[in-house]
């Protein structure tokens, strides 16, 4: 196992701070980057001389965001449609191992990241939270993650990656009852899964984030709200290239006992986890608060050994640090999520490689 970042359309210093960090993979998420062209296809030689520059600072690219856009909700009242754009989906993913890649991860999220309110938390942080008695509409508005953004107050009407993702309101998109999820799923399933096989690139998916009431939220329905629902979408293929972007935080949210779930979690699924947000929260099932991996509810520790029993020997990514007006951009809080890391690794018997020094 590794540390790693997660990064938007990182500058060169972005990527040079990374490198200092001790950080050697990351995940790129491409919107913003000028790789894709007018018809939603990734510019081939583009993408190869993204790669070769994020790799000039020393870093390799471990996985790259494959946005599926509105594609699920588009398969649900406009599946000619959504052919079309599944087709777009694979061309990339093979223009994604033309240039060099391994590995892609997406997300199954059709309305924004749920969250109701922010939380006051040590030293005056404050923590993005959901609870569901909490709920309404204009909260969801507010404290919701769009797109790739964080739960600043966003204006939903503004927020172009939400555009990109395919994210809408819930009052937006007609029901999406457990069934039609599932169909949903599974065509985007059986859609590139053969693609990503043939082009020898593994497919790492995001669950629903949060985890639903029974009967859904706003007439969703999250069906990868569960450790049921991650094993019924893992049997959607056999093949060794399906597997999950597995968020520990998301899979917390799904149990009243966090951390039990997540450690069970890990044993069932590790060994089709190709990458990891390494986060934690605090409560749990419709009651959670994203907090520092030092002060949730899951043994951070006890997960890095579960881990390593299983035999995952992928990347950790921070995620979903808390929000503070003297860490804007969120780079102390992710560097410190980044060091405790190292720190459990450390524990573990793992070790960073040696950079020899100059001089």
């Amino acid at each position: 196992m590794y540390i790693g970042e997660q990064l938007i359309n990182p500058g060169a210093e972005r990527l040079r701070l990374s490198a200092q960090l001790g950080v050697e993979q990351v995940v790129i998420d491409n919107r913003g980057t000028g790789l894709v062209t007018p018809g939603g296809l990734w510019d081939a030689g583009k993408l190869r001389e993204y790669r070769e520059w994020v790799e000039s600072f020393g870093l390799k690219i471990d996985l790259f965001a494959l946005d599926v856009g509105s594609i699920l909700l588009d398969f649900l009242t406009d599946e000619d449609g959504a052919r079309r754009q599944a087709e777009v989906l694979q061309k990339n993913i093979q223009i994604a191992a033309d240039a060099g890649l391994t590995a892609l991860k997406y997300n199954v999220q059709m309305v924004g990241i749920t969250r109701t309110g922010l939380r006051p938390g040590r030293g005056g942080v404050q923590y993005s939270g959901f609870k569901l008695a909490a709920y309404t509409p204009e909260a969801d508005r507010q404290h919701s993650y769009w797109g790739v953004g964080y739960p600043t107050n966003q204006d939903e009407g503004d927020a172009e990656s939400a555009l990109l993702c395919g994210q809408k309101m819930a009052r937006e998109v007609p029901p999406v009852t457990e069934a039609a999820g599932w169909r949903a799923i599974e065509f985007l399933v059986s859609s590139l899964v053969p693609a990503a096989e043939k082009a020898g690139i593994r497919l790492a998916c995001h669950p629903h984030d949060p985890a639903y009431p029974v009967g859904g939220l706003n007439g969703v329905e999250h069906v990868l709200g569960s450790i049921e629902g991650l094993r019924r979408f893992l049997r959607l293929s056999d093949s060794p290239v399906h597997g999950l972007n597995f968020c520990q935080g998301t899979v917390a949210e799904m149990a009243p006992e966090p951390h039990a779930y997540v450690i069970r979690a890990i044993e069932e699924f590790a060994p089709r986890i190709f990458m990891v947000h390494f986060r934690n929260i605090r409560g749990g099932y419709l009651d959670f608060a994203e907090v520092f991996p030092d002060e949730g509810d899951v043994d951070m520790n006890e997960a890095i050994k579960a881990y390593q029993r299983a035999g995952y020997a992928g990347i950790l990514c921070p995620d979903h640090v808390p929000l503070s007006e003297l860490d804007p951009n969120r780079e102390r809080f992710m560097s410190f999520a980044l060091g405790y890391t190292r720190g459990l690794l450390h524990a573990a018997g793992y070790r960073p490689r040696i950079t020899t020094l100059a001089g």
